[in-house]
């Protein structure tokens, strides 16, 4: 029988684990240059600059960062639907 004092404790760590890993990455970037635009994006995906002809556009930028977030929450749907699937 599991201890569940211990999963709880297992648990715990894991989120430490991942609120560090998250803060890690949005410390870093990433930055594309392709002809005449750039985009700079954070670790955790979140787009900081989106520029053309040097130029911020910050309806490009908005735009990017919504169509991050939906696939990040289509890909979050399914890996629910996946675990729900191999709890059964």
């Amino acid at each position: 029988m599991m201890n569940p004092f211990k999963m709880l404790g297992d648990m715990n760590a894991m989120r430490k684990q991942a609120a560090a890993i998250q803060q890690a990455l949005e410390a870093e970037e990433f930055e594309v240059v392709e002809g005449n635009f750039r985009i700079v994006m954070t670790g955790n995906q979140n787009v900081k600059a989106a520029e053309v002809d040097g130029m911020q556009n910050e309806q490009l930028k908005r735009a990017i960062n919504d169509v991050i977030k939906k696939s990040q929450q289509a890909a979050a749907s399914k890996l629910a639907q996946l675990s729900q699937s191999m709890g059964q």
